[in-house]
């Protein structure tokens, strides 16, 4: 899939107070493939934010009620991975500096190409993507996104504890493979020494994980293997 339509999803969040300036990325963009989204103010970006996180920011520094690295400082202290480019007429080593060390993926200095600012989108959407795609495991309809500690299955999010995503996430690691009580024992309980047997707690732990995944559907994905374990598979072993 292109970053262009991978984009569309989400769109690329603008943060410019300079009318002439949005008018014209806004147009540029558009006519490269993306939805863009455009906001002039502090105020108005941490609202976009608060409904909808972006695919890519392209943020202004000096904007009418405050330094826009509020903005970018905001997305980093939540965790957020979302790649930012700088795009400000603050040119100096030192403010380009602090902007890369405050989180943000790129800084371009206006004025500025438009065509290398739509290479360093695609660049920065691109490396974002393959990122995302090493965390996100994927099994028949159900996907398993392990930075964000998500499950969807055909679509519909689900809602799962720690322990039950962390055991989901380690069949989906091995999935097509059998995965033992001691081999879930050791990596999913972190238990090096049974002095009890962790049997019981794990079926338990299944058995929930089971009812929340297929919910009584006949398109089963965790099966049991008699005398072994347990794999996660589209189709039975």
């Amino acid at each position: 899939m292109s970053d262009a339509s991978t984009t569309a999803r989400s769109g690329i969040l603008l943060v410019e107070d300079d009318p002439r300036v949005s008018g014209s990325l806004v147009r540029g963009l558009g006519e490269a493939g993306y939805v863009v989204s455009v906001t002039a103010t502090l105020g108005e970006a941490h609202a976009q934010l608060d409904s909808q996180t972006p695919a890519l920011v392209i943020l202004d520094l000096g904007l009418p009620d405050g330094d826009g690295v509020q903005v970018l400082r905001r997305l980093r202290q939540e965790g957020a991975r979302v790649p930012v480019i700088i795009l400000t007429a603050r040119d100096s080593v030192v403010q380009r500096v602090a902007g890369l060390d405050e989180g943000a993926d790129d800084y371009l200095a206006k004025p500025f190409s438009f065509p290398e600012l739509l290479a360093r989108v695609r660049a920065r959407l691109r490396t974002a993507r393959q990122e995302a795609e090493a965390f996100v495991l994927q099994v028949g309809d159900l996907e398993i996104d392990r930075l964000a500690r998500r499950v969807r299955r055909g679509g519909r999010g689900i809602e799962l504890t720690a322990r039950e995503f962390d055991l989901l996430a380690y069949l989906a690691a091995n999935a097509g493979f059998p995965v033992s009580r001691d081999m879930l024992t050791r990596d999913v309980w972190h238990v090096s020494s049974r002095a009890t047997s962790m049997d019981k707690i794990i079926d338990v732990h299944m058995s929930h994980l089971r009812e929340k995944l297929e919910g009584g559907s006949d398109r089963r994905l965790i099966h049991t293997l008699r005398g072994i374990g347990f794999m996660l598979s589209e189709t039975a072993p």
